[in-house]
């Protein structure tokens, strides 16, 4: 569904203060907003101590449930020291000193965060990439353990056809493009079915889910992982597709430094890699529909001004036959 109204108006630099000054805290009056779409992230500043990061979820995408497993999950892996950065909790109760994650301010669900510094890792770097897989290899380690309750699953039909439904019911495309768009998108559905059924049986687990160069800070040789806002249920390698890029010989190198750090802590099933170009393509058709269900959000016209116009949905045509004809390649390899 489109957004009837802008989910975030009335969140004004007052709100963000006073809502996280509604926690006991005392702000500064720094409040600097960071780059973040789907939610509104700010970094506060707090009288006498260190900065801390606000993040306000959009209405009505998550659940509490989902939002508090997530905060459950990203603890958990904290807690057996991998690096991922975890909700803040908060006393409410002077009593018992039990704290939360999740609260609740004038309507806006909002978390804090420690502030965490970093830069982005080097995917030329076969350390980054072997250190990256490492990290992933114990995150899912832990995320085998047991299964998500209320988050979301992978799978064709939610990021494809329910996205390419939602455009071609909302008149989001040109006239002249939308039979090109119909029938290509019909090719691509067979296409990554039949690729999802050659890599037959795989384990489902938790996993982070949107595992980009943006969402890893590199800190003292560590990668840290951040914003676990997608984690979902999924296979293994919907964490590490991501990572691959360039030619297929480069794509080889970097997944065999990927793997040869996760093989440390998990094996890896190398039929998932008929899943690469799957994941690839479901992300592409999942973007346009996002942008699209956002589009009467003020910052998405904003942000993104090239969307939605007919050279836009040109070159997604043509990105997408792109993806058809990776689609027909052959999978990658574990040497």
């Amino acid at each position: 569904m489109t957004e009837t109204t802008p989910p975030f108006d009335g969140l004004t630099p007052d709100r963000v203060i006073s809502a996280v000054e509604s926690l006991g805290l005392i702000c500064d009056l720094r409040i600097t907003a960071l780059n973040s779409y789907e939610n509104r992230v700010y970094q506060v500043g707090i009288d006498g101590e260190l900065p801390i990061i606000a993040k306000f979820y959009r209405p009505a995408r998550w659940s509490d449930a989902q939002i508090l497993e997530e905060h459950a999950f990203s603890a958990e892996l904290q807690a057996l020291e991998i690096p991922a950065i975890s909700p803040l909790s908060y006393p409410v109760n002077s009593v018992n000193g039990e704290g939360k994650t999740l609260h609740l301010f004038e309507g806006f669900r909002f978390s804090l965060y420690p502030r965490v510094g970093g830069g982005a890792p080097e995917f030329d770097n076969p350390d980054h990439l072997n250190m990256i897989g490492r990290t992933l290899g114990r995150l899912h380690l832990a995320g085998v353990q047991r299964p998500f309750e209320y988050r979301q699953t992978l799978s064709i039909e939610r990021f494809a056809c329910e996205s390419i439904d939602f455009l071609l019911s909302h008149d989001f495309l040109p006239p002249e493009l939308r039979q090109s768009y119909e029938t290509l998108t019909a090719d691509l559905l067979i296409r990554m079915r039949n690729r999802w059924e050659m890599a037959g049986q795989f384990a489902w687990l938790r996993t982070h889910g949107d595992c980009h160069v943006g969402n890893i800070l590199w800190r003292n040789d560590t990668p840290f992982l951040v914003d676990f806002d997608d984690c979902m249920m999924a296979p293994a390698v919907q964490d590490l597709w991501l990572f691959l890029s360039g030619t297929r010989e480069e794509m080889q190198m970097q997944l065999s430094e990927l793997l040869d750090g996760y093989g440390d802590f998990m094996d890896f099933n190398p039929a998932e890699l008929h899943l690469v170009e799957v994941m690839r393509t479901l992300r592409i058709i999942h973007y346009s529909a996002w942008l699209a269900r956002r589009w009467n959000d003020p910052a998405f016209p904003h942000h993104f001004p090239w969307f939605n116009t007919g050279r836009y949905w040109a070159e997604h045509i043509l990105e997408l036959r792109e993806q058809l004809a990776a689609l027909d390649e052959p999978a990658l390899r574990i040497f």
